[in-house]
């Protein structure tokens, strides 16, 4: 039965990548025969502008023209297969292109698969229960510090007009009471007297002066 339906091969298919190896190694081949080619059409032409003519340069043109053809044959099948080199790379941009597309696919499905799964244990309601209770919580606060920061000597109806009267009559008492003191200190104290040098203070004297006649009774005695 193999003999006659053949068996079927084990061996891997060949990818795009094993396609596109073996085009660029069969144009490797080509180019190299193209330019031996060239190189010995070269020679014929050398050897064709220095002969004359007859049967010899004849014969070595139809050489000539032989490897011509052969040169244009090898160039037309590397035409083709860089025209397949083409087609198989614009295939393989495609194929990654779809490769790419269906990791992006699975990706954002296992990303809305989490979404769901994650959203789905959250419960709106309570959420909003807990925004209102925090919000309660809040009020609650700002009623404590008020409470704590209000103060019981300073009346809240006393105006800045009142305060700013009643510290200019405080400036007015100070200087009175500094004038006052300035009247009640004697004379020899005061500023004026301070800067006369030429004031003696008064001499304090606990017997009373006698005149100059009683001074001498009292010597003689």
């Amino acid at each position: 039965m193999n003999r006659l339906f053949g068996t079927r091969s084990n061996a891997p298919k060949a990818s795009l990548n094993d396609a596109m190896k073996n085009i660029d190694e069969r144009v490797s081949s080509l180019d190299v025969k193209i330019s031996k080619l060239n190189t010995e059409l070269t020679t014929y032409q050398r050897k064709l502008s220095q002969m004359r003519d007859g049967p010899g340069k004849n014969s070595i043109k139809n050489r000539a023209l032989k490897v011509l053809r052969q040169r244009k044959q090898l160039e037309a099948q590397k035409d083709q297969l860089m025209s397949q080199s083409w087609n198989i790379s614009q295939a393989q941009m495609t194929t990654d292109n779809l490769k790419n597309t269906m990791i992006t696919v699975d990706a954002m499905k296992r990303t809305n698969k989490e979404l769901r799964r994650t959203y789905g244990k959250i419960d709106v309601d309570k959420l909003e229960d807990m925004q209102d209770e925090m919000l309660d919580l809040i009020d609650q606060s700002n009623e404590i510090q008020d409470a704590l920061g209000r103060s019981y000597d300073v009346p809240d109806d006393i105006s800045e007009g009142e305060l700013d009267a009643e510290l200019d009559a405080l400036g007015e008492d100070a200087e009175a009471n500094e004038e006052a003191a300035g009247e009640a200190l004697p004379s020899y104290l005061t500023d004026s007297a301070l800067a006369n040098e030429s004031e003696e203070p008064p001499k304090f004297v606990d017997e009373p002066e006698t005149d100059e006649q009683e001074k001498k009774e009292m010597v003689a005695q």
